[in-house]
């Protein structure tokens, strides 16, 4: 099965018009998309945008071969000219098939939004998903058999996969591509690194694949580490590298603080930036975690699993320190080390960058930052990945 994307982007296109922001700024040449429409087999198209004719002629083919137009998704503003020789656009209802000539095959999915997902199968057995902008399938069955493709709103609804991924309808070798792109990701190198880390990527208008060919799949890091300083958006870049995968097991160091108000306020706001499947455990004991088989982890945070550490040896006593505290902290940060070359989970974890600011003026202080400067560089020399974020914006060290 054969498929062209006339086009990738948001149902008003990219750059948006009159949009001033920097992502429509920056979307020239390949990275300027036109609403997203599929042309299977040059028989079936999978949602009528405008210049869809023309969008077909620059891609090298021709809407006079389409026995079938099919709608996704409420369309805003005027309705679209329908080419002349095209059939007239329709909807599946939810659940039913249609069975065209050409032996295709097209079932309706229903959505948790307006509008309808279809599951295509070609006449030689290939099975593609196709989702409109900010839908998700509803009610799935479980198990399912993966898709070969899958074409859905990655950024905006990574929830999407997650509830593909827990019942087997995206698997290791579906080819995961984001359409419906809008300007909420700057395009170019961002977009594509958001999109690996949930096993995803982007192609430009006019591109023709076969479905099936798994040669572009990205691997998803299994090992990732993310640092960064106070507010620097760490922990938002550790969650989305995950939230397109379901079952992930939160691992928060940090406690529950009892009695302190702005603790509490913090770990209330990042409970509420979670996706509801996750899970939450408590706990600095993370070398049995890495060392079980199971769900994604996510770390949040190093650093203070550190001062747990600091504090189980006595660390912050100079003559403890002296005496035995040093040794039974090294041991402790290789130990963990060493879980992390060998987990087989896939695990994010996030840490603070302090080596960079002012030197702290008391000896426990100075003590705390080097210490942390050795795990954060003991850590990241086990993970595939190693970002920095800087007000906001990943910078990749390593991956």
């Amino acid at each position: 099965m054969e498929l062209t994307l006339l086009g990738t982007g948001a149902p008003t296109g990219l750059p948006r018009p009159d949009c001033p922001c920097a992502a429509c700024a920056a979307a020239l040449g390949p990275d300027a998309r036109a609403a997203t429409a599929l042309l299977l087999d040059g028989t079936l198209l999978l949602d009528l945008t405008p210049g869809a004719a023309f969008a077909a002629a620059r891609a090298g083919r021709s809407l006079t071969g389409v026995r079938q137009v099919l709608l996704s998704h409420p369309h805003d503003g005027p309705a679209v000219e329908v080419p002349a020789g095209l059939p007239q656009p329709g909807r599946v209802p939810d659940g039913r098939e249609l069975t065209l000539l050409t032996g295709h095959r097209v079932r309706a999915v229903a959505l948790d939004a307006p509008g309808t997902g279809y599951a295509v199968t070609g006449p030689e057995g290939q099975r593609l998903l196709y989702l409109p902008p900010g839908g998700a399938p509803a009610g799935l069955a479980e198990p399912a058999e993966p898709y070969d493709m899958v074409l859905a709103d990655v950024v905006g609804r990574p929830d999407a996969l997650a509830k593909l991924r827990a019942v087997g309808a995206v698997g290791p070798t579906t080819d995961v591509l984001a359409v419906h792109l809008d300007h909420d990701v700057p395009p170019g190198p961002e977009l594509g690194r958001r999109l690996a880390a949930a096993g995803a990527r982007a192609v430009p208008d006019g591109v023709t694949l076969v479905v099936g060919a798994y040669e572009d799949v990205p691997d998803v890091p299994r090992r990732t580490l993310v640092l960064g300083g106070a507010r620097s958006g760490k922990s938002v870049e550790a969650e989305r590298r995950l939230e397109a995968f379901p079952d992930v097991l939160y691992v928060a160091t940090g406690g529950s603080r009892n009695g302190d108000t702005e603790w509490s306020s913090r770990v209330a706001t990042h409970r509420e930036r979670r996706p509801g499947s996750w899970q939450t455990v408590e706990t600095c004991d993370l070398v049995p975690l890495l060392k079980e088989e199971g769900p994604p982890l996510l770390v949040d945070c190093l650093s203070l699993w550190l001062t747990d550490a600091m504090d189980s040896v006595g660390a912050w006593d100079d003559a403890v320190w002296a005496e035995r505290g040093e040794k039974a902290l090294r041991e402790r940060m290789q130990e963990l080390t060493e879980a992390m070359r060998v987990t087989r989970r896939t695990v994010v974890a996030v840490s603070n960058e302090v080596g960079s600011g002012i030197v702290p003026s008391t000896a426990s202080g100075r003590r705390y930052r080097d210490e942390l400067g050795r795990l954060n560089a003991g850590f990241a020399a086990e993970c595939e990945h190693v970002l920095l974020v800087v007000a906001g914006q990943a910078v990749v060290l390593r991956g």
